[in-house]
């Protein structure tokens, strides 16, 4: 129960256009999609923070590099059902852990943060602390995702 990412090129005339398609129980969108962004991060419910500008994350990460703070990063796409399913999960961990870092990135928004985190499947959680992967979470997995989250955010 996830979503898998694919790469495929289409003929558009005589040019080819590369888009991410990615797909979760059957449905599939591509990154063409409207999408609203302001280019910047913004607080949703709780402290669990949106990028919407590859540029912004990168600084963001960077900077967590400096910290001991655990980063929990979630893959995800608006229109996946299991990505939705987490959200309340993640809501209520920030709210929960506020020494750790929550973050949400749309594949579809940000296809090339996903591409460097060689994400496949959605959700995908991947767990960072001082710019290294620690851990990954695949799939909505609430208590799984506790039992990683309480692991790292002591060491």
């Amino acid at each position: 129960m996830g979503a898998n990412i694919s790469t495929e090129y289409e003929a558009n005339g005589s040019t080819m256009n590369k888009d991410l398609v990615v797909t979760c129980n059957g449905s599939s969108a591509k990154n063409g999609r409207n999408i609203v962004s302001n280019g910047s991060s913004s607080a949703s419910k709780g402290r669990v923070l949106a990028f919407h500008s590859s540029s912004k994350w990168k600084i963001h990460f960077e900077a967590s590099k400096l910290t001991s703070n655990l980063m929990v990063v979630d893959f995800k796409a608006s229109w996946c059902g299991p990505s939705r399913s987490m959200e309340p999960a993640m809501n209520e961990f920030s709210a929960k852990y506020t020494d750790v870092q929550f973050i949400k990135i749309d594949v579809d928004e940000l296809e090339d943060v996903a591409k460097d985190f060689g994400i496949q499947i959605m959700p995908t959680f991947i767990l960072i602390k001082k710019g290294e992967e620690v851990d990954k979470l695949v799939g909505a997995n609430t208590e799984e995702l506790r039992k990683k989250i309480e692991k790292y955010r002591a060491q």
